[in-house]
């Protein structure tokens, strides 16, 4: 995939329009929780004010539904992405109309503007063209770095460039679609898919997609206990997504045909529900009894799941292996991280409990690629293309 970017454009004394994705957790007191998107976006940020561009960033922050709501504001973020930058950043109380026109007319050469919550507006998610215009009205030209969001068709990400041809991609869309890219071309063999957490459904489509390109497959989670009831097998009271079994035994037919290594969890950490507070146990093998829950993988499965990723080149993460946000249940996912960090396969994770996740374990910074979206990268892994990403494509 070839995209236009930054670096084939000049940017020197120009007003540009920058989608950010600064859509990051908020404490009770508004306080930033993670920081991770605003600092995945200063190496774009940066470059463009080394050309002395005046930037007008724009982002959505949680689902306001299309009204003003205080508690969803982004001042909060300009705050922190200037204490990143070590330069103010001045906030436009809006994102379109006179109240974000006269802040982004005050700022000069170099200066930083980020607009208000696009999604206070219902224009943004229903892609509006008179809200994409007045977007539009504020800039010369347009920058898309916001990865985690360009699988929506939303008007700051596609409607826009209606109104502002002059359009690239920054570095963050530039190293995402690139990381993705090579799990879909060509990957180097064995390629290991690791799938856990819920929403089953939302990533049949991705697996179906990869089945011809992977060797090996093992699960965790509600995928796991998903696949164990596809094969009639008993999985107690453990989270199952039943309107996903059908489609799970379609896979395994594929699997079969294809002569894929495919793997549930040989054994399970499991809790019985009857008891008040009940004390997790592990099964001896990889079915959970009735009247019991699985919580996380257990210690015979970890171990062949250890041996799957040390013989790995190519590794895809999605989904933790339990429920890993419960410290007592969360060995299974913390060693996993472990364990792909120490691998010598070139790694890429996705999702929010994973990126959470192999930060938890202290080992982000030994995978190959973090991605920022989930949906985004699941969307991409199916090979349908995202809007966003598609019209910054050369041509």
């Amino acid at each position: 995939m070839e995209l236009v970017t930054i670096k084939d454009k000049n940017y020197s004394n120009k007003k540009v329009f920058v989608r950010v994705d600064f859509n990051v957790p908020l404490g009770d007191n508004n306080e930033i929780l993670d920081d991770t998107r605003i600092t995945a976006a200063l190496e774009t940020i940066r470059y463009l004010l080394s050309q002395n561009a005046t930037l007008v960033l724009a982002s959505h922050l949680g689902k306001p539904k299309g009204k003003r709501n205080p508690k969803l504001s982004l001042k909060p973020v300009a705050e922190r992405l200037a204490e990143l930058l070590g330069k103010p950043v001045k906030f436009a109380p809006d994102c379109i109309g006179d109240g974000a026109k006269k802040v982004v007319d005050g700022a000069g050469k170099g200066e930083v503007v980020l607009l208000e919550n696009l999604r206070f507006y219902p224009g943004e998610e229903e892609n509006d063209p008179q809200f994409a215009k007045a977007l539009g009205s504020l800039a010369e030209c347009y920058v898309n770095d916001a990865f985690g969001t360009s699988h929506r068709e939303h008007a700051s990400i596609v409607g826009i460039t209606e109104f502002l041809p002059d359009k690239a991609a920054g570095f963050l869309i530039e190293k995402e679609t690139n990381a993705l890219s090579r799990l879909i071309e060509n990957p180097e063999k064995p390629f290991l898919l690791i799938l856990g957490g819920a929403k089953v459904t939302d990533k049949i489509a991705m697996l179906r997609n990869l089945l011809d390109k992977v060797d090996t497959i093992i699960t965790g989670g509600v995928m796991a206990y998903t696949f164990i009831r596809a094969n009639n097998w008993e999985t107690g009271d453990s989270k199952v997504e039943v309107e996903a079994i059908p489609m799970a035994k379609e896979i395994y037919k594929q699997i079969r045909k294809l002569h894929l290594e495919f793997h549930t969890p040989l054994d399970h950490m499991i809790i019985n529900m009857n008891m008040e507070n009940p004390q997790p146990v592990y099964t001896e093998r990889g079915t959970v009894p009735l009247g019991w829950k699985g919580v996380d993988i257990g210690p015979q499965a970890l171990d062949e799941y250890r041996d799957c990723i040390s013989r790995a080149r190519t590794i895809f993460w999605n989904g933790p292996m339990g429920i890993y946000e419960v410290e007592a249940y969360a060995r299974g996912t913390i060693e996993i991280a472990k364990a792909v960090a120490a691998s010598k396969a070139f790694s890429v994770v996705g999702g929010g409990d994973i990126v959470a996740a192999v930060k938890r374990a202290g080992v982000a910074d030994k995978i190959s690629h973090v991605c920022t979206g989930g949906g985004a990268s699941l969307e991409f892994l199916e090979g349908k293309g995202l809007p966003g990403i598609n019209i910054l494509q050369k041509k």
